[in-house]
């Protein structure tokens, strides 16, 4: 009794020293140097680690993610051309910084500001951008903060559209970063000017070398924009891909671009070593029947996309388990959840996604009703 009586201290005295030491340990993840850092899969945006993910930091050129986005919008809405021609404002020439030397009143087409503001982050050339675009840098700087709005990015401010000036009032955070770098990519073609290693613009006269070295070092890699100043320290939103399968990586506030890419490199390489993109179904969705609706069947279909993100070792004993009623009350919306689709693996359940109505069927009148059931007296099919 004297011996436990002297254990029970000693075991609560470890307790209350290493108040982790008996929890469940935490997912391994790869060592981050960065005091920010976050990684999301672009096809899901599912987070698959963050660290300081949420706090509000200065940016530096990383800003300029959103810089592109809004001209990216604005090429694919049909509002801006590449073949446009822009003429450089005083303003514009004046930036300091990254820039490729613009004079006053010189002209550039909008793809090549686009492909100076992705290689070698000119500061000239987004502010120039953003005039053309909005008629001035405050006026697109509204744009962006309405943007970030939609977007849904609560710890995001932008006062210009550089990152140049990196005053109190100009942040965003490495998840919001990671969500406006999402976006952007969802316009295909703007890989054409992040994945450029080395180009030129004014006839071959003014030579451009990419300011992200992750093009070269990681094999994939498909951008996507570095940034440093003494407020924000290095920071970076790298993408990459391989065979199918997109990660995005944002690093905030590191010590040098060393580190910068180190930590990011190693967030890739973690998603592509743990998880895979899969088809969440392996056959067709079958029409299901609708009862007094207009249309006697609609199509079921899977809410979201056709993919899944999985752990690679969940993938070899996946299983898929359809669940729709045999049929449906009229009347059915585009949208309606008809069903469920459940994902497992062994004895674990790795997702339940909702089927839903891909079309509409309107409930039969009265009058509709009745002439059904006298066609059916007389075997009219219907």
């Amino acid at each position: 009794m004297k011996r436990l009586l002297t254990i029970i201290p000693l075991l609560l005295m470890l307790c209350r020293l290493a108040p982790g030491a008996l929890a469940a340990p935490e997912e391994a993840g790869p060592e981050i140097a960065a005091p920010s850092a976050v990684l999301i899969e672009k096809e899901t945006g599912r987070v698959l680690y963050e660290k300081g993910a949420d706090e509000p930091r200065a940016p530096a050129s990383v800003t300029k993610v959103m810089t592109l986005l809004l001209a990216a919008e604005a090429v694919d809405s049909g509002a801006l051309s590449l073949d446009e021609t822009v003429t450089a404002s005083s303003r514009a020439a004046g930036m300091g910084g990254s820039q490729v030397w613009l004079e006053q009143g010189e002209e550039m087409s909008v793809a090549e500001l686009i492909k100076c503001v992705a290689v070698v982050s000119a500061n000239d050339c987004a502010v120039a951008l953003a005039e053309h675009i909005a008629g001035s840098e405050a006026a697109f700087v509204e744009r962006m903060n309405a943007r970030a709005g939609e977007l849904g990015l609560a710890n995001t401010h932008f006062t210009n559209c550089t990152g140049l000036f990196d005053d109190g009032g100009h942040y965003t955070s490495a998840l919001d970063l990671a969500v406006m770098s999402r976006e952007l990519l969802g316009h295909e073609w703007i890989k054409e000017y992040t994945t450029i290693w080395t180009d030129s613009i004014r006839g071959g006269e003014f030579g451009l070398a990419n300011t992200n070295k992750l093009l070269r070092s990681l094999p994939g890699c498909t951008g996507l924009k570095t940034g440093w100043t003494n407020a924000a320290g290095y920071c970076v939103a790298a993408s990459c891909e391989r065979e199918g399968t997109e990660y995005i990586a944002v690093v905030m506030g590191a010590e040098s671009s060393e580190s910068r890419n180190a930590d990011a490199a190693a967030l890739i390489e973690y998603g592509f070593a743990n998880w895979a993109l899969c088809p969440a179904l392996d056959s067709a969705l079958p029409r299901l029947r609708v009862e007094l609706g207009e249309a006697d069947t609609v199509q079921t279909e899977l809410a979201g996309g056709g993919m899944v993100l999985l752990e690679r070792g969940d993938i070899q004993a996946l299983e898929r388990r359809v669940e729709l009623p045999e049929s449906v009350p009229a009347p059915v919306e585009e949208g309606d959840k008809l069903g469920t689709l459940t994902l497992t693996s062994g004895d674990k359940t790795l997702a339940q996604l909702p089927l839903t109505a891909s079309e509409s069927a309107a409930r039969l009148s009265a009058g509709g009703i009745l002439l059904r059931m006298l066609l059916g007296l007389v075997n009219v099919p219907v």
